[in-house]
């Protein structure tokens, strides 16, 4: 064996051991958008890009589903500048794209998890970060069960998002606090409208949150020193009686012609019946869920049959999820910062965890950037604690103010354009294949 030989033999090797230095990471997006989960993926993107521990970052087109189709990105080509990665961040909705994929486990299908995972090792995926709600967490806890069966060492991280804020394992979930302050800001509006005429009136607000109703609760945030409205708060996690409802409206008119009441889609009777179940319009997601829809329009008709007065009911739906023009700058940062930790998180060597946010104080506001066991977090849900809900079951406490209200802090500074928000990215733009 010649000298020169040998030298390039361990040329060969420390190249070969350089490369399996370097990590690979993987991004995916699921679920319903927020203005704060690109964030979170810009987060992920500047501080793989400031490493020298990272050589390529990858975004999953269409979540988990566009995986399992082959189509991904090189997310490191696409935001090559930090002005590119500062728009992102300040970009609504989900620019990987989502899915509602539900995702079986590997007991049940080991046919999808063989193929994800050649896929991931093509790749020499090392970290798979996932930004969801939920459901997405579900789909982090059953690739790190299969990954650990296998004796795989790709790391499983998630990154929370949802506007219902109803995971486990976090004080907060990105995308709330800027959800919570369009619902505030627009039961504002409504009630300046409603107070124009000499008329008896209600007007029923119907907000999302399928069994928690933090989002319904951040109303209460719309009043102040010329505002006492909305004069009445439904949550899910109070048994909603009809009677009392009406009982409750006819006392607000003792002392105000018109009452403007907040309630969530998710309120159910004292046999744990949802108010819309008998619904025309009632549907179900693809993990099973019911999707909501009619709660507002039942009660309109219950309090028009009982006071024949006006009557109307709006139902915010879907508009508070991409509202960037009156997003909250704490959710904006934490989600951006969130991102950056599940990175620090995976460097540790720690797998199954999704990210989140502990509490330190109210005022000043402070918080940790913490990480617990997915399983503690995937199919759990965080209510509202009853503490935190009145004696009568139609408003909220002090307690539940002072945890809102720093989550609605701070403006996010918009682009406009021809009189409109200006968006940077769509995942409209994106290719249909890699």
């Amino acid at each position: 064996m010649s000298f020169f030989y040998c030298l390039k033999m361990i040329e060969l090797g420390r190249k070969k051991e350089n490369k399996m230095k370097k990590r690979n990471c993987i991004i995916g997006q699921s679920g319903g958008p927020t203005i704060a989960i690109n964030a979170s993926l810009a987060g992920i993107i500047h501080k793989a890009k400031h490493s020298e521990e990272y050589e390529n970052v990858y975004g999953m087109i269409n979540g988990i589903k566009g995986l399992l189709e082959g189509r991904y990105m090189d997310l490191l080509e696409e935001f090559d500048t930090g002005e590119k990665i500062n728009a992102l961040k300040q970009t609504p909705a989900m620019y990987l794209g989502s899915c509602r994929f539900k995702l079986p486990t590997h007991i049940d299908n080991q046919e999808t998890y063989v193929k994800l995972f050649e896929i991931l090792t093509e790749l020499e995926i090392t970290d798979f970060y996932y930004i969801g709600g939920n459901d997405s967490m579900d789909t982090v806890m059953k690739l790190d069960d299969y990954a650990k069966s296998i004796n795989s060492e790709i790391q499983f991280i998630g990154i929370p998002k949802t506007i219902d804020n109803d995971l486990m394992g976090t004080d907060h979930t990105p995308g709330f606090g800027s959800a919570a302050k369009y619902v505030a800001s627009s039961i504002l509006e409504v009630v300046h409208d409603s107070l124009i005429y000499q008329l008896q009136s209600v007007t029923i607000i119907e907000i999302m949150g399928r069994n928690a109703g933090w989002l319904t609760a951040a109303a209460a945030l719309a009043r102040n020193e010329y505002n006492e409205a909305p004069d009445l708060i439904y949550l899910p996690e109070v048994v909603f009686d009809k009677e009392k409802f009406l009982e409750d409206i006819r006392e607000v008119f003792k002392r105000k012609r018109c009452v403007v009441i907040a309630v969530s889609e998710g309120i159910k009777d004292k046999d744990g019946h949802f108010l819309d179940d008998d619904s025309k319009y009632a549907k179900k997601d693809a993990f099973g869920h019911v999707l909501h829809s009619g709660t507002g329009k039942m009660l309109e008709s219950l309090v028009f049959k009982e006071f024949q007065c006006k009557v109307r009911s709006i139902e915010l739906n879907v508009l508070q999820r991409c509202a960037m023009h009156i997003g909250s700058k704490t959710d904006l940062n934490e989600s951006f910062v969130v991102g950056q930790k599940a990175i620090e998180t995976a460097l540790t060597g720690k797998s199954g965890q999704v990210m989140g946010f502990k509490r330190i104080s109210n005022i000043p506001y402070e918080i940790d950037y913490i990480s617990t066991d997915v399983r503690k977090v995937a199919n759990l849900e965080q209510k509202i604690p009853t503490a935190w809900i009145n004696e009568a079951g139609n408003d909220i406490t002090q307690e539940l103010y002072d945890y809102l209200y720093p989550l609605i802090q701070g403006e996010v500074h918009i682009n406009y354009l021809n009189g409109i928000p200006a968006v940077s990215y769509t995942h409209l733009t994106l290719p249909t294949k890699a």
